[in-house]
């Protein structure tokens, strides 16, 4: 069976890394047929794919149902595989097999259903945050980034981005994300965190209820996780009330300090809106802007 690349995972590539981003789509098929000939894989089912990850579902020799995920190495990607071991399938994915030098992974396979297509979001978000208080109560291993080296780096950059702002607002809003930042950057915290817990990021399966996919690991305090699930589904924020309501139900979800929750909120809007404006954004995306504003009345 041939394997097709989708023009959408190429062009996402292309996006982001150009002819080099086009050349890796490119090796795909050969990559996949390394591996379901190494592993011994059957395929059963259509591809499927992300921003990032080609996903092909297969079955073992044994009959396990599983998913091969093909993905390039780099910061984002090289410590997925480790974070899933420390978790081993609790509150995770399960990592059936992985080749560390390229980064390929078998996963075992879940449901295309995620708690986005749950419709009470405050049941969605209950959902979320029971998972995630499993997974940050992990102390994360040595080799994985870490939120202090991360945290300085953004405050290093803040003087650049402030620079192409055209709008006093907008550069006093980054100012107070990163003063929040500078008041926690020495005290990072050491537990392991997912880095992209949202709706999408929490899938349905048999083993456990739902299962959370597609760590970034880094090591730091559990409060930098809260943006994910509050900016998504923004659809159905009304308001900074409901911005509040998210907010304060993991806080509490969680057993976190609100004062550092919100510091660490704002770091993470910080983080966006340097990486928007590193992207040639000469604006700040608003929902980052009103997510800051809400979440300042809780510094």
């Amino acid at each position: 069976m041939v394997i097709e690349v989708p023009a959408a995972l190429t062009a996402s590539h292309v996006k982001w890394e150009g002819e080099a981003g086009r050349l890796w789509a490119a090796g795909l098929p050969a990559l996949a047929e390394r591996y379901l000939d190494e592993w011994d894989l059957r395929l059963d089912g259509e591809v499927r794919h992300g921003a990032v990850a080609l996903v092909l579902p297969v079955v073992r020799t044994d009959g396990t149902k599983a998913v091969l995920k093909l993905q390039p190495l780099d910061e984002e990607t090289v410590h997925e595989g480790l974070g899933l071991r420390v978790w081993a399938g609790s509150g995770s994915v399960l990592l059936l097999d992985e080749d560390p030098e390229t980064g390929t992974m078998l996963l075992e396979r879940l449901e295309d259903r995620s708690l986005a297509d749950v419709p009470d979001v405050m049941k969605a978000l209950g959902l979320l945050t029971g998972l995630l208080r499993r997974l940050v109560a992990h102390p994360a291993p040595e080799d994985v980034r870490r939120l202090g080296d991360i945290a300085q780096g953004m405050l290093d950059d803040v003087d650049d981005a402030l620079g192409k702002l055209a709008r006093e607002e907008e550069r006093r809003l980054v100012r107070w994300c990163a003063s929040a930042v500078a008041e926690l950057v020495s005290e990072p915290g050491d537990r392991l965190l997912h880095w992209d817990l949202h709706y999408d990021n929490v899938l349905a399966a048999d083993r456990e209820p739902w299962l959370a996919i597609d760590p970034k690991p880094l090591a730091g305090d559990p409060a930098f996780e809260l943006l994910p699930a509050i900016h998504n589904r923004w659809e159905e924020i009304d308001g900074p009330g409901d911005v509040l309501r998210r907010f304060d139900f993991m806080v509490d979800g969680l057993g976190l300090d609100r004062q550092r929750a919100a510091g660490w909120t704002l770091g993470r809007v910080l983080q966006n809106c340097l990486w928007d404006v590193q992207a040639g954004a000469g604006e700040l995306n608003e929902v980052q802007v009103q997510v800051a504003q809400a979440v300042r009345a809780r510094v």
